[in-house]
């Protein structure tokens, strides 16, 4: 089996303002539906209009969703007893914008739900993201990338609007 190199690109901005304030900005710009749910309604719609309609409920108003958050330092804040350091992760995305790329580049699906990462540091708040549109460049699908380019700018500019 052939190995790709996929080369990525970071977003990734500083913030002065506070972790749970830069967190909680972007929780609220994003729906944040009981995932169960959430997949239990997918599973029984019954025609892909109903399926559009989960999905647009479920999304806040940037037309994204909260899959899955990973406290990410509360293992290293075990082993040091200390409130620091803090890091969340923040796995996001649309479904309907995932099944646009995948239907062109079915690899698009190990990308998607994206990641956003939120730690703090000496300096400020860190946001990361991994632009789509650099992991799906080397499959050469001028729709996908064009999909991805969209999502790209939807999430950088969530991250924009919640750090500054």
């Amino acid at each position: 089996m052939p190995i790709q190199k996929v080369e990525v690109e970071r977003f990734s901005l500083t913030s002065s303002r506070p972790f749970d304030d830069v967190v909680a900005a972007i929780k609220s710009a994003i729906g944040q539906p009981d995932i169960a749910e959430f997949f239990q309604a997918t599973r029984s719609a019954k025609s892909f209009p109903d399926l559009e309609r989960i999905v647009q409920d479920s999304v806040g108003r940037t037309g994204l969703m909260l899959f899955a958050e990973f406290d990410l330092g509360d293992i290293l804040r075990r082993e040091t007893e200390s409130m620091r350091p803090r890091i969340v992760r923040l796995v996001v995305g649309n479904p309907l914008i995932m099944k646009e790329m995948v239907r062109h580049v079915p690899d698009a699906g190990s990308y998607a739900p994206v990641t956003l990462l939120i730690d703090e540091r000496p300096d400020g708040v860190h946001v990361s993201y991994d632009k789509m549109e650099s992991c799906l460049l080397p499959y050469g699908s001028p729709e996908a990338l064009a999909v991805a380019r969209a999502l790209d700018e939807k999430v950088t500019t969530l991250l924009r609007e919640c750090t500054s």
